[in-house]
């Protein structure tokens, strides 16, 4: 049976929220994350604030520099996550197969209801299928999805960033290298930062550039070199993961003495998250949540998280995360007896968006 994958990608997910149950703010440049006054932190933006250059996990001071004229919208996560279940259910009535990587995103594996003798006539065939998705999402909940068609999952994820937003991308058999060529490293699944730099430094620049490198690439990139070799010509045989499992990454310390001094609680957090980073990059997985453990002298213990609508997955920004949780709820206010960072909602490293099509 020839394979169909789509990837469903809601668009400005936290922000077309926001501007949908508040018609006033349609149109502008809505910014959701905590207000500038405050040291916040931006969860998430709307394209008319992106166009300045607005990005989730940046300071919000940094923000309303970028985009002075930014609506702040302190974020709704349970607001968020009920629409998330809504949109769901209503994918599930097309009889997908669903894998749920984020509150805004998932594969879903639709070969048994696309037919066709190959696998570029099935993937055709699921075309209507995808208009049909998208126009129930738009009349049901009132915002857009883009999508991306292909036969697998690799090729799905990109294909649903590239016409962003309400985008309906297919990417055949038969025209995936093409469309891989021009595509820096960094757009494959599992190249992130020192990947990117390691390829960059040997001159492999686009996936063109993979795909003609006569070498092997175990040489630059070790295990991983085969499996990009295969990525960089469009092949994923990676199936959906359907476990419920939740998976998180955590690193805590319990000290031996309480402690509340701001230089040890620094030095800890920042091992924490490179340790973090580390077994982020190992796997290739990035982070949607970010999350701080504390446990006082009497054992009382807390914890406090904040979801981003972009992946993170490097050490000095899940560290800066982490320092302005603790600044935010003002938690550090008697000695601690243990401190933990943690990252959640983790999905495979697929490399910086394209932002084809904004």
């Amino acid at each position: 049976m020839p394979r169909v994958i789509f990837h469903l990608d809601m668009d400005a997910f936290y922000a077309s929220v926001e501007q949908r149950d508040q018609p006033a703010l349609r149109g502008r440049p809505v910014i959701v994350g905590g207000s500038p006054s405050s040291r916040g932190v931006v969860c998430a933006a709307s394209y008319e604030a992106r166009k300045f250059g607005v990005r989730s996990a940046m300071p919000s001071s940094t923000a309303v520099r970028l985009c002075p004229l930014g609506v702040f919208i302190r974020p709704r996560m349970d607001a968020y996550r009920e629409e998330s279940r809504a949109i769901m259910q209503l994918i599930a009535g097309f009889g997908a197969i669903i894998e749920q990587v984020s509150v805004d995103e998932a594969y879903l594996d639709m070969s048994e209801l696309c037919a066709g003798e190959t696998t570029d006539e099935a993937l055709a065939a699921a075309l209507p299928l995808a208009r049909r998705m998208k126009q129930v999402v738009r009349e049901q909940r009132r915002l857009t999805a883009s999508i991306g068609v292909a036969a697998n999952k690799l090729l799905a994820k990109l294909a649903s960033d590239f016409q962003k937003p309400d985008g309906l991308t297919l990417i055949t058999e038969h025209d995936k290298v093409q469309f891989l060529r021009p595509l820096p490293v960094r757009a494959i699944h599992g190249v992130g930062e020192v990947t990117e730099k390691i390829l960059h430094q040997a001159g492999l620049r686009t996936v063109g550039d993979l795909q003609d490198h006569p070498g092997d690439l175990r040489a630059l990139v070790g295990s991983f070199g085969p499996q990009l070799k295969r990525f960089a010509r469009g092949e994923d045989d990676r199936p959906l993961d359907l476990s419920d499992e939740v998976k998180s990454i955590s690193a805590e310390e319990t000290f031996e003495r309480d402690t509340e001094d701001r230089k040890i609680l620094r030095a800890c957090l920042k091992e924490q998250a490179a340790e973090i980073a580390g077994r982020l990059a190992k796997r290739r997985l990035c982070a949607k949540t970010i999350q701080v453990k504390l446990r006082y002298g009497d054992f009382r213990t807390l914890s406090r998280q904040m979801t981003f609508e972009e992946p993170i997955d490097n050490a000095a920004t899940i560290y800066r995360l982490g320092c302005w949780l603790l600044a935010r709820e003002q938690l550090v206010n008697r000695p601690l007896r243990l401190l933990g960072l943690g990252v959640s909602g983790l999905e495979p490293a697929a490399g910086q968006q394209l932002w084809l099509g904004l």
